[in-house]
């Protein structure tokens, strides 16, 4: 997986690339032809070539299971039955390692990671591998979702002392779990290009025997630095940097990047980068009236049509794949995860409030439907993710995309239909296999199929506007789009049939408050109390299945059980930084949404123990995890790129300046200026990976405003001020309903409300911003006004 590059983003998937930010790093495809392992250290290896996958007795499965099958995570129970044995991360591997001086093994990957599969199948069912592994080291698996805090610290390693990273990411370790060598994807053999693993184990068995000090001494001396590179602290600075400076040279980095031709800032592959999205429509709110702001509007305006339109987005089940492995956006790694889907609803939603054009909403929609359908536990909660890979017919072996791609012949056969009315002779199938590019000989370049699996196949991506099909066949414009429309659903309904791919039914706290938000935002945008609904219940479920009401600590995991049951793994697995942030964001979100203040007042529970727990009073920021929890490791980071997620500082400094608004407590402020001041530094110099902070920096500056509207909850004329303001994209401010009850949890914090009244017994707006109140408003235009100018 070596590349070139510069500095580390971090990105979830297989491949993390370093230079643009996160999302948007060069990584490379499952489907790369030439996929070369990624070594750093101080042993040196020799040159390997490909491997291919093995097809003998070694790729058979063992059948006595090892610890892992007590474990409840499906990454690791998908090596339950390697011949290796694996150890869960924790003492009882430590322990055994210092006790027999052996070497650590550590391997982290995910459930739904393509290379992690292959990884699997080829080296880790391997039983001479098993063997050596066993002999000579304590091998440890790890699921990089249940554990961020173990796989920042190692990919940050990995990433330092070579040219990129990505999973599965395999790191040798001493017994006091500092890394000596790390890398990502091995195949078992030597070949002419790539080191195999069987290489690696031999040559790293030698050097423990041989030089081990020398080895320590190595692992102590990159640990050191690693501490001094990774340091994020306030230093002697006193304030924050200008926002000014730092929007205009974030937005001048990505206008320098940008793809004027399909959108996106890379070549390929190209990742949604929500991130940058919701940066450019901030800095066109700022700037509308000049030529950069009308620039930043378009540009994210036509990434986010271009993504819609191409392969990237399911056309037929909806919801989007995690990324395009070329510029077009056509060929996805159809893997999809649920934090681009949340993310994503909100971009879209954004965009509709920006644009007025309703096919941002209606993408948004569609991404909601896929999340309802595919990603939802009956109880409320949402599921990480689901695989690329599936088996064409059941029985055979699954492929990267076989759920997803189409043959010409397969949709002429489901979508037999004479079209009425049009030009030349034209079924259904015809005229859906021209709209979305499909051919009898497949539209899969060769180059990114190396193994022939998908020859003759399709990808569907719109190839035309729905007025120059219409054209091009003598049609109605709104014929063609209820044909497309009922030839998808008839694909959609023969795809049922399929072998589904694998669905990681793991529940993340970060990733569940993430789609919180993303139902509540859109649903509050569109007017559709459907989705304020289930971002309630999604509320609901974390605070029921996540949530330990004595300590008042999150926890980061639960799984699918039985029906509608829920299960944990013992002991839990406690929430970090992330989980709180994207959580706490999610319940402000669902407040603004659905006005019901218990989950505001949960939201300021959360933020009390996430500054218990994360808050580093020295430097400033947070600590991505408990000092507890990672007790042992050799680094206690802070995560410094926003990318495929925000960075969850980059949150926490939105979170608190809102919590702020909400309830004047100065103590919010306080921190997020001194949050923002420790990452100082960082946004100086590449603003580009930080454009949420870069945000939150804005904010900060510019203050927020705060909408009161006074009013009954349900009465008509609230709800249309209430709606007045969810149709206007407002970044920066705070939304708050006044209800008359002096004793309500909001008066209490806010004791102003209790000042407010109702014109001529009206529903009525105030406007509170740079420390001014405006005149009391009742219409909905006056208010639209007010807030736009």
């Amino acid at each position: 997986m070596s590349h070139t590059s510069p500095p580390p983003p971090k990105h979830k998937g297989e491949h993390k690339g370093r230079g643009l930010p996160r999302g948007s790093e060069r990584g490379s495809s499952s489907r790369d032809k030439d996929r070369s392992a990624t070594i750093s250290g101080s042993v040196s290896m020799p040159a390997g070539g490909k491997g291919s996958r093995p097809s003998g007795p070694n790729n058979t499965a063992q059948k006595v299971p090892n610890r892992l099958i007590s474990e409840k995570s499906p990454y690791l129970l998908q090596h339950a039955y390697n011949p290796v044995d694996w150890y869960p991360w924790g003492q009882e591997a430590f322990d055994k390692a210092k006790k027999e001086n052996k070497p650590i093994f550590l391997s982290v990957g995910y459930s739904t990671c393509h290379w992690c599969h292959m990884m699997a199948e080829e080296t880790f069912q391997n039983e001479e591998i098993g063997r050596l592994l066993g002999e000579d080291f304590v091998s440890v698996k790890v699921d990089r979702e249940e554990r961020p805090d173990v796989d920042k610290v190692y990919m940050t390693f990995v990433q330092a002392t070579s040219s990129g990273g990505g999973w599965p990411m395999n790191v040798w370790l001493t017994p006091s779990l500092q890394p000596f060598v790390g890398g990502t994807y091995f195949p078992p053999e030597d070949g002419l290009t790539r080191v195999g693993f069987r290489t690696v184990l031999l040559r790293i068995r030698e050097q423990w025997k041989q030089n081990k000090n020398s080895l320590l001494e190595s692992s102590q001396r990159v640990t050191t630095a690693l501490l001094a590179r990774s340091e994020i602290s306030m230093g002697d600075r006193q304030v924050p940097p200008s926002a000014s400076t730092m929007n205009s040279r974030c937005f001048q980095q990505l206008d320098e990047g940008y793809d004027e031709e399909h959108g996106g800032f890379a070549e390929a592959p190209k990742f949604p980068t929500p991130v940058i999205l919701s940066f450019l429509f901030s800095y066109w709110l700022g700037h509308r009236l000049t030529q950069d702001g009308s620039r930043a509007q378009q540009m994210a305006l036509h990434t986010l049509k271009m993504m819609a339109n191409g392969g990237i987005r399911d056309h037929v089940g909806q919801g989007f794949h995690r990324y395009s492995t070329d510029r077009q956006w056509h060929i996805p790694h159809f893997e999809k995860m649920l934090y681009d889907q949340a993310q994503l609803a909100v971009s879209y939603s954004q965009a509709f409030q920006i644009s007025g054009d309703e096919f941002y909403s209606e993408v948004a929609k569609g991404i909601l439907q896929y999340v309802g359908r595919s990603l939802s536990h009956r109880s409320g909660g949402f599921y990480s993710a689901e695989d690329a890979d599936s088996p064409p017919e059941r029985g055979m072996k699954p492929r990267e995309g076989a759920f997803y791609v189409w043959t010409s012949k397969e949709v002429q056969r489901l979508l037999p239909e004479s079209v009425a009315g049009a030009t030349e002779p034209l079924t259904t199938g015809q005229l859906l296999t021209k709209h979305y590019g499909l051919t009898e000989a497949g539209n899969i370049n060769s180059c990114q199929d190396p193994k022939g699996e998908m020859q003759g196949q399709n990808v569907l991506t719109v190839r035309y506007s729905l007025e120059l099909t219409a054209a091009r066949f003598g049609l109605e414009v709104e014929a063609v789009q209820s044909l497309l429309t009922a030839g998808l659903d008839k694909l959609f309904q023969a795809r049922k049939q399929r072998p589904k791919p694998h669905l990681d039914n793991k529940m993340l706290a970060a990733w569940n408050g993430l789609m919180v938000s993303g139902y509540a935002v859109t649903g509050a945008i569109l007017g559709i109390d459907r989705l304020v609904h289930c971002a309630t219940n999604g509320a609901k479920f974390l605070k029921r299945h996540m949530f330990d009401v004595a300590t008042g600590r999150l926890k980061r995991t639960c799984y699918a059980g039985t029906g509608t049951t829920v299960e944990h793994s013992e002991p839990p697995c406690w929430g970090f930084l992330e989980d709180y942030a994207f959580v706490v964001r999610g319940l402000l979100d669902l407040y603004e949404a659905s006005q019901e203040s218990a989950w505001l007042e949960w939201a300021l529970r959360l933020q009390d123990t996430q500054d218990r727990l994360f808050w580093d009073s020295q430097g400033g920021g947070y600590f991505c995890s408990e000092a507890e929890l990672g007790a042992g490791l050799p680094l206690r980071v802070k995560d410094d790129q926003d990318g495929a997620e925000p960075s969850a500082n980059s949150v926490a400094a939105h979170n608190l300046l809102r919590l702020h608004g909400f309830t004047g407590l100065k103590d919010w402020l306080d921190k997020c200026a001194c949050l923002l001041t420790a990452f100082s530094e960082r946004m100086r110099r590449v603003p580009v990976a930080l454009p949420e902070m870069v945000c939150a920096l804005s904010a900060h500056q510019q203050g927020l405003k705060q909408i009161v509207i006074c009013g009954e909850p349900q009465a008509k004329d609230t709800r249309a001020l209430l709606q007045c303001v969810h149709s206007l994209y407002l970044p920066n401010k705070v939304l708050i309903l006044a209800d008359g009850d002096p004793s309500s949890f909001l008066s209490r914090q806010l004791p102003f409300l209790n000042t407010l009244r109702r014109l001529e017994d009206r529903a009525t707006a105030y406007v509170y911003e740079s420390q001014a109140c405006s005149m009391p408003i009742t219409e909905p235009s006056e208010l639209r006004k007010r807030l736009v100018q």
